[in-house]
């Protein structure tokens, strides 16, 4: 069986977010409230673009099964709001706007969309679904149900005019699917925009993982910040610990089964990087970038806690944000090795460039 490594990252992300009003500005509900029913009067199917600070919406007509009573719809964000519930937003990113935008851009855009319209948050975000996908163009697969071994005890398989498209392991918090992912927009999502990301338009299969909350706050993960650190630690278990593919033989220990070569180069692929990334390969500067966004999302939760110690030490004073950067570099300076900072600087170029962070 031959096989090629297409694209990997996130294809589906919810997120609730808790949010205030800044001062008084805020979130106009009784406006939406408002033009909601206005479209419920006219007993219009169609949504309305409304434009709300920095991004057009389309406003449906109805709430949502979770409880929200407004749904506001763009390329970018399906979010379900309401005044008085808690958490007041939720937002779903799109895999569109994942593959095309990334997951951290996605999240800094909808906090400045929330500040357009006068809102802040009041406490940190709590991530409730993270799809992992990594996709590859495989020329007819070598194996079937049979070949997986997997630590759940459920399982089943779709097939089409005998043709297996989908393996399935788990349900309910923790699902890994194994797809063929041109059959599925053939028939479901149309996804047609995949085929120039991937340079491909037949034999794409997904391998993804679907995760949930009590399995994310298992590793820690509950902010996009966790997320950038520890998405290594739980990729590492989904694909060597929860189910492998592997080739079977006569040895009735199914754990002693060699591995298959897809699942060994899917377990390298995640072995040598930090994370996903959620750009495509072929645009190392965009791997930066994102890298450096990181780096900048990590730094920035220091200088808070630096900004909290500082004002401690000054009797409760408020202290900005360049106030606290002078007061980092100073300290920095401090613990700074010349002969140390070049070393350590150059291992990390070396990482980066093979991939490994």
């Amino acid at each position: 069986m031959k096989f090629n490594h297409l694209l990997a990252g996130f294809d589906t992300i919810e997120c609730a977010y808790y949010l205030r009003a800044d001062g008084n500005a805020g979130f106009i509900f009784p406006m939406l409230a408002v033009e909601k029913e206005r479209l419920q009067q006219t007993k219009s199917k169609v949504p309305k673009v409304i434009k709300l600070g920095t991004e057009e919406f389309l406003l449906s007509s109805h709430g949502t099964a979770s409880g929200f009573p407004f749904l506001l719809e763009n390329e970018l964000f399906r979010i379900q709001c309401g005044e008085l519930n808690k958490p007041n937003f939720f937002v779903t990113y799109s895999s569109y706007a994942l593959w095309h935008h990334g997951a951290i851009t996605l999240h800094q855009r909808f906090l400045e969309w929330a500040q357009s319209v006068g809102y802040i948050p009041y406490r940190p975000e709590s991530l409730s679904r993270l799809d992992l996908t990594f996709d590859y163009q495989v020329d007819e697969i070598d194996f079937d149900e049979d070949s997986f071994v997997s630590q759940v005890s459920k399982d089943a398989q779709h097939r089409k005019n005998g043709k297996v498209q989908t393996f399935q392991f788990g349900s309910g918090d923790l699902v890994l699917r194994i797809y063929n992912k041109c059959d599925e927009i053939a028939e479901q999502s149309n996804k047609t925009w995949f085929f120039p990301i991937w340079g491909a338009e037949h034999d794409v299969w997904r391998i993804e993982w679907q995760t949930r909350k009590p399995i994310l706050k298992r590793f820690g993960i509950r902010t996009f910040g966790d997320l950038s650190e520890r998405q290594g630690d739980i990729l590492r278990y989904l694909v060597n610990e929860h189910t492998k593919l592997a080739i079977p033989s006569a040895d009735t220990n199914r754990s002693r089964w060699n591995i298959h070569p897809l699942w060994v180069d899917l377990q390298n692929r995640i072995e040598m990087i930090e994370g996903l990334g959620v750009y495509r390969e072929c645009d190392p500067q965009a791997r930066l970038a994102e890298r450096e966004m990181r780096v900048a999302i990590s730094l920035y939760g220091y200088a808070k806690r630096l900004g909290a110690i500082h004002s401690l030490q000054r009797g409760y004073s408020e202290i900005g944000l360049d106030q606290v950067t002078e007061r980092m570099a100073l300290l920095m300076h401090r613990v700074h090795d010349e002969f140390a900072w070049k070393v350590d600087i150059q291992q990390r170029i070396d990482e980066m460039r093979v991939g490994k962070s």
